[in-house]
């Protein structure tokens, strides 16, 4: 398989391997310590992969199997990225404004008081209907799935918070791709965004039965911390293959580098287009400003996707140190991946182990602060 980006050391990349060497002292430590079994990272910069390292167990049972730099990820919220990419594309090619109502594409989702939601604010999590949650039987039965969500009601009046929708904001952008492509959003996501790119192997949404052998299993500390446990729903082959849109996605580290990559590169990656330098600015742009978050109590400067740095003094997941202009995402507990337009930098930080907070928020600060202190 050809993998873009192609491979370079971090010293000709203009990174300090001390500071990446001590973020692999800090995972050891981490791993070492039960904190989960296993963690893989990707740095990259200006097109070229400069690290990937992995280590642990991606599986503790029934025997314990290594992970490796092929082992595929559960990206949590890390999905939410590539799925509103899907949505970018289709804004690109004319399919739809960010500024349609949802319901302008979707009949039927203005039900309910629905009828004035944007993109825009479908994307940047100020729908107004942050527990919405669909079925499991809609995982595979799509029909059941845009009935679903065009019945899904208000908690409040849209575009009036900022309040961070786990799942139903893009179980609501799944059935837009679906109604304006007539193809399924998996399929849609792998023939238009994977595939192009390269990353046809190492980037899912909706796991094949071929690949789950290289699929991690999520675990959980036990309640005495001496151990961790399988978390089954996430692990099972149900799950695997529905690849929730907005919590289901599987990568390797350097496949989520090297997708940040095309974004910081204007669109393109390894010689093929996706997006225009345009569309990613206008995505990538902060349309929350500096309001706090109502389910992450703090402002997150959301775009239609990531969300961005900003200059308040708290963040979440891309390390204090961060540029104002830095984004990405994290998936619940366990994961971050971001890119730094400043400096050219992406990086992918993905575990195994869905650990609660202090202790999550503060690891993730540490991980990533040891990567900016790289860029030099």
């Amino acid at each position: 398989m050809t993998f873009p980006p192609i491979p370079a050391s971090v010293e000709a990349l203009g990174l300090d391997p001390k500071p990446l060497g001590r973020l692999r002292e800090l995972i050891t430590a981490h791993i070492a310590e039960g904190r989960y079994p296993a963690a893989q990272i990707a740095v990259a910069r200006h097109g070229k992969l400069g690290l990937v390292w992995t280590l642990g167990d991606a599986r503790l049972e029934p025997q314990r199997v290594p992970a490796r730099d092929e082992t595929l990820w559960l990206l949590f919220s890390n999905t939410k990225v590539i799925t509103a990419c899907a949505v970018w594309l289709l804004a690109e090619r004319g399919a739809l404004a960010f500024t349609d109502r949802v319901a302008d594409h979707v009949p039927g989702f203005e039900a309910n008081g629905k009828g004035d939601i944007s993109i825009i604010q479908l994307l940047s999590h100020q729908g107004g209907f942050p527990n919405a949650e669909v079925p499991k039987a809609a995982w595979e039965d799509h029909e059941l799935l845009r009935r679903s969500v065009c019945g899904f009601t208000l908690e409040w009046t849209p575009g009036s918070r900022v309040h961070y929708h786990r799942g139903a904001a893009h179980w609501v952008a799944a059935v837009l791709i679906e109604a304006l492509t007539k193809t399924d959003y998996r399929a849609f996501i792998r023939e238009h965004i994977a595939e192009p790119l390269g990353l046809g192997d190492e980037l899912f949404v909706g796991l094949p039965d071929r690949a789950h052998a290289r699929a991690v299993d999520m675990h959980e500390p036990a309640q005495d911390g001496a151990r961790q446990v399988r978390r089954s729903e996430e692990s099972s082959a149900e799950a695997r293959r529905a690849g929730s849109p907005g919590g289901g996605g599987y990568a390797t580290a350097r496949a989520m580098a090297a997708f940040y990559q095309m974004l910081l590169q204007g669109g393109q990656l390894g010689g093929a287009r996706l997006l225009s330098p345009r569309t990613i600015a206008y995505v990538i742009r902060n349309y929350t400003g500096d309001r706090v978050d109502a389910y992450m109590g703090m402002p997150m400067h959301r775009g239609l996707g990531p969300h961005l740095r900003g200059t308040t003094e708290t963040i979440r997941g891309l390390g204090s140190l961060a540029t104002p202009r830095t984004f990405g995402h994290g998936g619940v507990g366990s994961s971050y991946c971001w890119a730094d337009p400043d400096s050219g930098v992406s990086f992918a930080y993905l575990t195994n182990s869905r650990v609660p907070d202090p202790w999550h928020s503060a690891r993730l600060d540490r991980v990533s602060n040891l990567v900016h202190a790289s860029i030099v």
